[in-house]
């Protein structure tokens, strides 16, 4: 069956998040392990943890993803954002072990004005750090960035520069995100540019490093560089094209995890029913 959740809130504790997937009847889930826009970090307790690993378990949710806070930026030219970032890449990684999360999802960085050459080796260089730093079992996502200006990732070959520059096991793979790809420029609506889609994904990363799927339709245009997600079906991308995209052959085995708007309670069931009726899933 595929795996088809979304990112849920840790409100009122860890186990919450868990709670309100299998509300959702998901079997797969996306979080935060923290306040995303803090750089204070608050200890998770052995009970907390505790109770995180047996409720997955019982609920079958699996994998598990820790989305990293936004603040990290592992390009910055300044070095104590950059410092400040690695040591928490490396909280990060260790909150995922000590839940047993599967992987965390980070964003690689901005070059904020400066060059995007530079701004990715600098990425890698603190990406090393974090590698020497210590050894995981859950696994480093790099996901694909919408263009924005400073994206240092928002190509399949920026990704790729990245992970061959890190060494050592601390990346796993990648977390394709449809919203952020269609904006970069990627025209993932239709046959052809799904096709080019995957010849780039398949010569420069390999397909075995496609991890998770983050499924958002686009409010913004194609080249657009504008990431916007919007609810699936009343974007640019649209439902059919999203449906030919997350069943083709390269994708049709990863774990779908939706970052659709959450403005209203009924929106997360009605964007999980577009998607489960793509995939012909039955929930």
């Amino acid at each position: 069956m595929r795996r088809v959740g979304v990112h849920t809130s840790i409100s009122g504790g860890l186990h919450c998040a868990l709670e309100k997937a299998k509300a959702l009847r998901c079997n797969t889930v996306q979080i935060f392990s923290h306040n995303p826009r803090a750089w204070a970090v608050k200890s998770i307790s052995q009970e907390d943890a505790s109770v995180f690993r047996s409720l997955r378990r019982d609920f079958d949710i699996s994998p598990v993803f820790i989305h990293t806070s936004y603040l990290i930026n592992m390009a910055s030219k300044e070095v104590l954002l950059r410092r400040k970032s690695i040591d928490l890449l490396i909280t990060e990684m260790d909150r995922a072990d000590f839940i047993g999360a599967d992987y965390v999802v980070l964003h690689p960085g901005s070059a904020a004005g400066e060059e995007e050459n530079g701004a990715r080796k600098r990425a890698i260089g603190a990406l090393n750090q974090v590698s020497q730093s210590g050894k995981w079992k859950a696994g480093l996502l790099l996901e694909n960035t919408s263009g924005e200006r400073g994206d240092i990732s928002s190509r399949v070959e920026d990704l790729s520069e990245i992970i061959q520059g890190v060494r050592g096991q601390l990346i796993s793979g990648i977390c394709f995100d449809t919203c952020h790809a269609y904006a970069a420029g990627y025209n993932i609506r239709d046959a052809i540019g799904i096709k080019a889609l995957a010849t780039a994904i398949e010569k420069h990363i390999g397909f075995d490093k496609i991890k998770l799927l983050h499924v958002n339709d686009s409010k913004g245009d194609i080249a657009s560089g504008r990431d916007r997600h919007e609810h699936i079906g009343l974007g640019k991308i649209g439902k059919e094209g999203l449906g030919r995209l997350i069943n083709s052959e390269f994708l049709k085995n990863i774990p779908l995890i939706l970052e659709t708007p959450k403005k209203e309670e009924a929106d997360d069931p009605a964007n999980l029913q577009k998607v489960w009726e793509m995939t012909r899933a039955k929930r």
